[in-house]
């Protein structure tokens, strides 16, 4: 697992904060596409539990893993006390060593791009029952007002010339199936691969705004110093309020009977 990978759990109480959580219009888009009732799921790098929280207050029994003990002390911290059965496991995705245990739904919400590729369908189907649905979640967050966002790209530029993960396996963004929809469309292991958006629209403080760019891994690299400045330089080239695109990708599949 990479560095900017493991770089989330100084900034763990702030990822709580800044990041935008689940709507139910996504957990009503998994249980269609499975088909039946989802009563157990493992989570691929539940962070501070911001998914965590959308399927088991809908009844799912929640095996939460995440490689980084501040972030399950944040998930732990928020868990709602009408969740239903909600267990947490500190551990990378690659050292789960599926034994037995099956789940109806394995899910990975803006996590899957920090696993590592070698082997990953095959973990992914070892962990499900058969039938049973892989879901991965989520997307950029970029701002709306072009003119905002050609400011915020000039005074980050001495620092950074993205702040974007790019696609794991080089998908060019104007392709309509994108990663790990392509990967999943490849994989022998999986079948029945669906694409859709949810759309959705946020507004933010400029303070606000700038504390979720300090969650995001390319700034969390950064020494101190440059973070300060970065961050500096940020704030006084945004408006008192910022528009945001926030549109969250979903990609849906099903463990093929033929593996």
């Amino acid at each position: 697992m990479s560095d900017r990978a493991l770089s989330f759990g100084a900034r763990a109480a702030a990822y709580e904060r800044f990041r935008p959580g689940y709507s139910t219009e996504l957990y009503d888009r998994v249980t269609a596409y499975a088909g039946r009732p989802v009563r157990t799921a493992l989570e691929i790098g539940a962070g501070t539990g911001k998914a965590t929280r959308l399927f088991a207050r809908q009844g799912v029994s929640v095996t939460a893993t995440e490689p980084d003990a501040a972030m399950l002390v944040e998930l732990r911290r928020h868990l709602p006390a009408n969740a239903g059965t909600v267990s947490t496991v500190q551990a990378a995705f690659e050292d789960l060593r599926p034994g037995g245990t099956t789940y109806g739904l394995v899910y990975a919400a803006a996590a899957l791009h920090w696993t590592n590729p070698e082997g990953r369908w095959p973990r992914v189907a070892a962990l499900l029952e058969p039938g049973g649905v892989f879901a991965s979640f989520g997307g950029p967050i970029r701002l709306a007002d072009p003119a905002v966002e050609e400011a915020v790209r000039a005074a980050r530029a001495p620092f950074l010339d993205s702040d974007e993960v790019p696609s794991p396996d080089g998908t060019p963004p104007e392709q309509h199936m994108q990663w790990p929809g392509t990967e999943l469309q490849r994989s022998t292991w999986f079948t029945d691969v669906q694409q859709s958006v949810i759309e959705r629209r946020l507004t933010m403080s400029a303070d606000d705004y700038v504390g979720h760019l300090s969650t995001v891994s390319a700034y969390l690299l950064l020494p101190d110093r440059e973070q300060e400045q970065v961050f500096d330089r940020i704030t006084r080239v945004l408006p008192e309020r910022v528009g945001l695109f926030a549109d969250v990708t979903v990609h849906l599949a099903r463990r093929s009977s033929e593996e």
